[in-house]
């Protein structure tokens, strides 16, 4: 059974920083593509970064280029999510998802599993 677990989420000021780290069981990590998503209350979950099995590609949403770094330990089975610089609109609940390797995706139909989730608040 596929398990990913987020966790790192929490309060923090604006212009602050979090890391999250996904924790994946049940699938041989390095042969699956992973993303990060974000969901706010009343909106549409929407694609935050991605990064290929073995790391050599990464891709962003606009909104947080330059400031978010999506990177992953494949020994650990673990996705991270490095944040800074942290803004009132990056609050959501935040999902890690995984995908058979075949290339990064930002749709979120694109991908075979998803975590429960974990919020982020940033307050203003």
């Amino acid at each position: 059974q596929v398990q990913l677990e987020e966790s790192g989420g929490g309060l923090v000021q604006a212009g602050g920083s979090l890391r999250l780290s996904c924790a994946a069981s049940g699938l041989t990590f390095r042969l699956v593509d992973m993303g990060w998503f974000r969901q706010a209350p009343g909106k549409e979950r929407e694609f935050v970064a991605a990064v290929k099995w073995s790391g050599s590609e990464t891709g962003y949403a606009d909104s947080v280029k330059g400031r978010f770094t999506i990177s992953r330990d494949n020994a650990k089975s673990t996705l991270y999510l490095q944040m800074n610089s942290l803004k009132p609109e990056d609050m959501a609940v935040y999902y890690c998802a995984a995908r058979r390797a075949r290339g990064i995706s930002l749709a979120v139909g694109g991908y075979d599993y998803w975590g429960q989730g974990t919020q982020v608040t940033v307050s203003s």
